[in-house]
């Protein structure tokens, strides 16, 4: 059974999906201050950086934005020029300039901006400047990535781009002809307003925790949609009614029970606070050690108490393949991005190591978010990178020690 839980604490929202009761993903999000990925903004470019191909861009943020050179570039490689220009030949310091923020800011860092316009909706992406149209590599039936690629080139006008979505799969042209006149419109709205703001303003707000969660996270393998405030209940009810009418019928409010919480009831809080340990236990008696930095995350993983009944080969292999199960798993609920090194135990047999690989790839296909697992490296080690976009669950649910650095659990949250 596949369940969204959505819990409201405060001036926090927070969202969780379970699978057969147990915790895959997690988010949260304060009401009051959503975040900014895709909101774009009329900017003005403070100070080009020809030693970095790139600039600094006034968008009304405390830190000015950051952007490279390749986000200026056309995102179609064969529409870029044969020879890759210089960033100080296509902006100056003072140019006015419309951006998209791609990735919140972080660790003291501004946020970074791009020039490739992104808006999705319900089954599709919609690129206003892209020129291509691509489908989820998620939907892997070749016939029908053949049916959507020719309705996304139906749909779309000149100069424009479209990603069918993994929820596109199965739908009608006449669903994803609605999502991409709707997207359409927002976008006509952008380039309106940018003609009369003055830099630096916002120009488009992307959506907030509620309307992402059901644009995004839920399919229509959804069994039930669980939500504890009346407000968000019906607000939720006429985004689905919306958008998935559907699953309208899975919809449903939590009344508390015996004095539990939505969260409690369902074993959220207790998985959630043990899914942000250090020391993460394994259900064969290993362990993970799991070590989170701004630059990189690095995860170590051990045999424990785990002994196995055939041989330490056996023993070993077992458990990395569980703890590859499990690192994926921990990395979707931790929301974790950038830099992954994971530290397997050491295994002699080459088919083993391949094994494992496979698993960690395998089980990173259910991630909505972006996953490249590049190998092993090596000193034996494999190496991976998640998107990196909003501040993890992580930052937010922990306070750093200003002393030792360490990210100490702000138990107020997960009441």
């Amino acid at each position: 059974m596949k369940q969204m839980l959505m819990h409201v604490h405060g001036e926090m929202l927070q969202t969780a999906v379970l699978e057969n009761g147990r915790l895959v993903e997690f988010f949260m999000e304060k009401t009051k201050a959503s975040s900014l990925v895709g909101n774009v903004y009329k900017g003005r470019v403070v100070n080009v950086l020809p030693g970095m191909q790139a600039a600094f861009v006034d968008v009304g943020l405390t830190k000015n934005a950051f952007l490279y050179i390749d986000e200026l570039l056309h995102p179609h490689l064969e529409k870029q020029p044969a020879q890759k220009p210089l960033i100080q030949e296509l902006i100056k310091p003072g140019q006015e300039l419309i951006v998209q923020v791609m990735k919140e800011p972080l660790g003291g860092k501004g946020a970074r901006v791009t020039t490739h316009f992104t808006l999705p909706g319900r089954w599709l992406v919609y690129m206003p400047n892209a020129d291509y149209v691509g489908v989820s590599k998620k939907i892997s039936t070749e016939g029908e990535r053949a049916r959507l690629r020719m309705i996304g080139e139906k749909l779309r006008e000149q100069e424009e781009g479209i990603i069918l979505r993994t929820a596109a799969g199965g739908e009608s042209e006449l669903s994803l002809s609605a999502d991409v006149v709707q997207l359409r419109e927002i976008w006509h709205g952008i380039a309106e307003r940018s003609q009369h703001a003055h830099a630096p303003s916002e120009l488009h707000r992307e959506a907030g925790l509620m309307r992402r969660a059901v644009r995004d996270t839920l399919t229509i393998d959804m069994d039930e949609i669980w939500i504890d405030d009346e407000a968000r209940f019906e607000e939720a009810s006429a985004l689905l009614d919306e958008m998935t009418p559907q699953l309208r019928e899975r919809l449903k409010p939590y009344k508390q029970k015996q004095g539990l919480s939505l969260f409690d009831a369902y074993l959220v809080t207790e998985q959630i606070t043990g899914a942000f340990e250090r020391k993460i236990p394994l259900v064969s008696g290993g362990y993970l050690i799991w070590e989170e930095t701004e630059a990189l995350t690095v995860i170590d993983v051990n045999t424990g108490k785990f002994t196995g009944t055939s041989g330490l080969e056996d023993t070993v292999f077992r458990t990395n393949m569980e703890a590859a199960d499990e690192i994926a798993r921990l990395l979707r609920v931790r929301d974790v991005g950038g830099i992954i090194i994971i530290d397997f135990i050491d295994m002699e047999q080459e088919e083993h190591r391949e094994l494992v690989m496979q698993r960690l790839t395998e089980r990173s296909r259910n991630d909505q978010t972006k996953c490249t697992i590049l190998g092993w490296t090596k000193l034996g080690l494999i190496e991976m990178t998640r998107k990196k976009a909003r501040e993890n669950a992580v930052r937010q649910l922990t306070e750093r020690c200003e002393s030792c650095g360490a990210h100490n659990k702000r138990n107020e949250l997960l009441k």
